[in-house]
C-alpha cells in the first residue's frame, strides 16, 4: 500500500455524493484528513462502460443503493486513475457483491482477492439470465475498453 491507502487502511464512514457509473463513486469522508471528497472504484469488479449495453443501467442499480447514503470504506489501494479502490458498504449491503449478484457488473479477473462469493454470485447470474446476462454474448468492459483504444 502506498500513500492515501496505507493511511486510510481502516474503515471509513463517509457520505455519498454522486454515482460515476456501476463501478465508481464520489464520497465524503470526515474522518479522513481533511475531511476529504475522494472517488472510489468498488474493488473487485467492473461494471459496464455508460455507453455499453447495461452501463446506465448498472449505475442506476448503483445509485438507488448508495447515493445520497452513508457508506463504510476501506480502501485497498489507488488506481492509475488516482481513484481509490476500496470495498465498500452501503445500507449494510457489500457493494460488490449487490452489483454481481444483479447481473450489473463482472467480477474483475485479477483484481479479485480470492473471494469465492463472488465468482459464486456471477455463475449464479449467469445461469438465471439475471441482468447483462439476459444478453447473448455481453461484452466484458475491459474488452469494450481495449477496442474503443485502438
Amino acid at each position: 500500500m502506498d500513500g492515501e491507502a496505507g493511511v486510510l487502511a481502516t474503515a471509513l464512514l463517509c457520505w455519498v455524493l454522486s454515482v460515476g457509473d456501476g463501478d465508481s463513486l464520489k464520497v465524503r469522508c470526515p474522518q479522513a484528513p481533511h475531511q476529504r471528497t475522494l472517488r472510489l472504484r468498488v474493488a473487485e469488479i467492473d461494471a459496464p462502460e455508460l455507453r455499453q449495453a447495461f452501463g446506465r443501467r448498472s449505475r442506476q442499480a448503483l445509485a438507488a443503493l448508495c447515493q445520497r447514503q452513508r457508506a463504510q470504506v476501506e480502501i485497498h489501494e489507488q488506481d492509475v486513475y488516482g481513484r481509490s479502490v476500496a470495498r465498500v458498504r452501503c445500507q449494510g449491503v457489500d457493494v460488490a457483491q449487490a452489483q454481481v449478484r444483479a447481473g450489473m457488473a463482472w467480477v474483475a479477473p485479477g483484481y479479485a482477492r480470492g473471494d469465492g462469493d463472488l465468482q459464486a454470485l456471477e455463475r449464479q447470474a449467469r445461469r438465471q439470465r439475471t441482468g447483462l446476462w439476459a444478453q447473448a454474448r455481453p461484452t466484458p468492459p475491459w474488452v469494450y475498453r481495449h477496442r474503443r483504444s485502438r
